[in-house]
């Protein structure tokens, strides 16, 4: 019996090994992240490289690198290389990354704990109630927060499309505090949306044509308030909310499964639903306060990662990261360069290949699942 047992029993390694699949898809998955690590380097250097004042990759990299090490790396060939990479493109690019990855994975956090594909960040609200944060800094002006903001009234609608974008969150969790439906959770942050958008509809009517012109540019989106400052604030906030969602991803698949299967695996669905959907926010609200409202990068990204990489949220974060970060990226340099040395707004660019990418799976007809 022994005997036979073993010579029955599948190799070691065996495709019907289910611990060897299991290993053999995790490898896999992160090489698919180190893929795209390896793509969204190679995008960075191109980004910094194309413009009104083309420049070599070698003049980019050694623009950077001296910059950051001087004593290792000369200085590069073109004498203005290094202003313009270090001092105007590369505050530019790190925003668009970071600000790409944010949205990406606050769309995949949101779409996990609410089992809902078509959740995003503007599905729940967060983008109207940071548009009405932003044209109600714009037409009442520091006025609103007394002598605070007297002079710099970029920063009174950075910090009043932070606040809205926090706001319009913890308004929901209020109306929802009772209820662990998701379906509720989606209702009311599409209410609220609405909301928010007839006072943005309100402050438009009211105000005048240089007011109203304002206030349209920042709802198109875009990287004009670029600097060195936005973009690390950006970065930190990106960086550490990451790491707490992914100290999450066990949660969230339990979540993806059912509110019966995580209440079996002794998930607090309540509570972590809320967590995890604060810190989503605050993510898209930090850098939408400096970027504006850009779309369908916090839905495109988790589909495409999904098709090629699974449900998994301990691979999918990562993976929303860095692709959101490059689909950003790569859209915003085609805004930059297509019409110099007019600058095209980054949310028209990403409605166009939003609504593309869509048109496309419908065509296929793919369907991104969570359950």
């Amino acid at each position: 019996m022994r005997t036979e047992f073993m010579t029955n029993a599948p190799p070691a390694g065996d495709a019907e090994d289910p611990f060897h699949a299991y290993y053999s898809g995790g490898i896999r998955k992160i090489g698919l992240i180190g893929v795209l690590a390896a793509l969204l380097l190679m995008a960075v250097v191109y980004a910094g490289s194309v413009g009104a004042a083309g420049l070599s990759l070698t003049d980019v990299f050694l623009a950077v690198a001296h910059a950051a090490l001087p004593s290792i790396f000369g200085a590069p060939g073109n004498e203005m290389a290094g202003a313009i990479v270090v001092d105007i493109r590369m505050p530019r690019i790190l925003l668009a990354g970071f600000a790409g990855a944010s949205l990406a994975v606050a769309g995949a956090v949101m779409q996990g704990v609410l089992r809902n594909p078509l959740v995003s960040p503007f599905t729940l609200g967060l983008s109207s109630a940071a548009s009405f944060g932003a044209a109600l800094a714009i037409v009442a002006g520091p006025g609103i927060m007394g002598a605070l903001f007297v002079g710099n009234q970029n920063a009174l609608i950075v910090a009043m499309a932070f606040a809205f974008g926090i706001a319009s969150m913890l308004l929901i969790y209020a109306v929802t505090r009772m209820s662990d439906d998701q379906s509720t959770i989606i209702l009311a942050g599409v209410v609220l949306g609405y909301m928010f958008s007839a006072g943005v509809l309100v402050l438009k009517y009211l105000t005048n044509n240089e007011k109203l012109r304002d206030i349209t540019l920042w709802l198109m989106g875009g990287m004009w308030g670029a600097n060195w400052g936005s973009a690390v604030l950006v970065a930190i906030v990106t960086v550490l909310v990451l790491l707490l969602l992914t100290l999450k991803a066990w949660d969230l698949n339990a979540l993806s499964a059912g509110d019966e299967v995580a209440r079996n695996l002794g998930v607090d669905i309540g509570r972590t639903r809320m967590y995890c959907l604060l810190l989503a926010t605050l993510m898209a609200s930090s850098c939408m306060a400096f970027t504006g409202v850009i779309g369908f990068v916090g839905l495109m990204s988790p589909h495409i990662c999904r098709i090629i990489i699974g449900n998994d949220h301990r691979y999918l974060i990562p993976c929303s990261a860095l692709m959101g970060a490059l689909i950003l990226l790569l859209s915003d340099t085609f805004a930059r360069t297509i019409m110099i040395p007019q600058d095209l707004p980054v949310g028209i660019v990403m409605y166009v290949i939003g609504g593309a990418f869509f048109l496309f799976l419908i065509r296929r007809g793919k369907r991104s699942t969570l359950y």
